[in-house]
């Protein structure tokens, strides 16, 4: 099935709201693809709720016009704001996330990697040591040894209510999302990221030279980036996701 891309109304209050009605429009049985931005703010897990100073940090970053909102799907810290974009998949699928999150990971770094290589851009996934929310399926540029992160992903699955098919695979909601660098400024978002990091007292940090930007990448390979780059980047994002089709069995 292929996908649709959707505008969700932008909630200044908490832009990941959108992630239910998304969730909600897969649970029906739709493929649906959101390219969204949002204002300067950092994401975490909810899991961060184990650190004591969680809120009280979240109060204070808030009043310095940085808010952190907290999201559905596991691993770490991510930024948001001017410069990056975000892409948002969600479809069913009839299995177990055991069975299919690798295949939702491929499917979606699949996407942005053709994406990217219209302007000339390699990339690969793998991890990248340092960078904020290290995972298996950071899409990376440059060489392997010494790659850098720019763009990072998740999922998240949510069980949707048996049918009447009678089939014993179970249905769920999958919601994959991918954050991608497109001319933020690595050293600001890194510095937000371990300032919060402190304040929570995580005892995590990451380096800004294990990230890099697709303007940063472009001028690296001697390519001057258009005009309009967030502009580009989002058409050729869009481009290649309405191209696309969920990449396991959605029948519902």
């Amino acid at each position: 099935m292929p996908f649709h891309i959707i505008d969700v109304d932008a909630d200044s209050a908490d832009p990941l709201a959108a992630e239910i009605s998304l969730l909600s429009l897969a649970a029906a049985g739709k493929c649906v693809a959101h390219l969204w931005q949002a204002p300067m703010s950092l994401v975490v897990p909810r899991s961060y709720r184990r650190f004591a100073t969680l809120e009280s940090a979240r109060a204070d970053f808030a009043r310095r016009g940085c808010p952190v909102f907290l999201r559905m799907s596991g691993g770490g810290l991510v930024p948001q704001g001017p410069g990056i974009v975000n892409l948002s998949l969600a479809y069913p699928v009839r299995g177990t996330v055991g069975a299919f999150s690798e295949v939702v990971y491929r499917h979606l770094c699949e996407i942005l990697r053709e994406a990217l290589g219209t302007f000339g851009l390699q990339t690969h996934w793998q991890p990248v040591e340092g960078s904020f929310c290290d995972g298996r399926f950071n899409l990376a540029w440059g060489p392997r040894g010494d790659a850098r992160k720019i763009a990072g992903t998740a999922q998240y699955w949510r069980a949707v209510r048996s049918d009447a098919r009678g089939s014993h695979a179970p249905l769920h909601a999958v919601l994959a999302h991918a954050v991608l660098l497109v001319s933020a400024d690595p050293e600001e978002i890194n510095r937000l990221a371990n300032a919060f990091e402190r304040a929570i007292e995580s005892g995590r940090s990451y380096d800004a030279e294990r990230v890099i930007s697709v303007q940063q990448a472009l001028s690296r390979i001697g390519v001057a980036p258009p005009d309009g780059l967030i502009d580009s980047v989002t058409s050729a994002l869009r481009a290649r996701a309405l191209v696309s089709s969920a990449p396991v069995d959605n029948a519902v």
